[in-house]
C-alpha cells in the first residue's frame, strides 16, 4: 500500500510539471504567432470600420458628416427599436416611417437583410 501511495504521489508531481511546461510552450507559440510587423500596426481603422463621407440624407439622420458603415447600421437599428417599427407579426420586416422612407428609397416596408444594401448608396465613394 505504501508503495502505491509513493508512486501515486510522484505521478501527480510529474503531471503537474507536465501541465506547467505545456502551458508555457503554448503561451510561447501564441506569443510568436501574434507578433505582426510594425508597418501594418498603424492603428487606423480599415474596411467597414473606417469612417467615410455620407450623403446629405444620411447626414441628417445620424448627425455626422462621416461615419463607419457599422455605426450607421447600429444607429438605424437603434432608431427602429426606439420607435417600434418592426412588424409585430413578422419581426424580419421593418415598417418605414418618413425618416426611414427617405433613407430606403421611399419604400414602405423593408426586410432586415435589405438594410445594409439600401444604405450603401448613401456612402460617398472616395478615390
Amino acid at each position: 500500500m505504501s508503495t502505491l501511495r509513493a508512486i501515486g504521489g510522484k505521478c501527480r508531481a510529474l503531471l503537474a510539471a507536465a501541465k506547467t511546461s505545456t502551458i508555457d510552450s503554448s503561451a510561447t507559440k501564441t506569443a510568436k504567432r501574434s507578433k505582426k510587423p510594425a508597418a501594418s500596426d498603424s492603428g487606423a481603422p480599415k474596411g467597414i470600420l473606417k469612417p467615410v463621407p455620407v450623403s446629405p440624407t444620411l447626414r441628417d439622420f445620424i448627425g455626422a458628416p462621416e461615419a463607419p458603415r457599422t455605426e450607421v447600421v447600429k444607429k438605424v437599428w437603434a432608431y427602429i427599436k426606439l420607435h417600434d417599427l418592426q412588424n409585430p407579426e413578422n419581426k424580419r420586416e421593418i415598417i418605414c416611417d418618413e425618416k426611414l422612407k427617405a433613407l430606403f428609397s421611399g419604400k414602405d416596408r423593408v426586410g432586415f437583410l435589405e438594410i445594409a444594401k439600401l444604405l450603401s448608396v448613401h456612402f460617398v465613394k472616395t478615390a
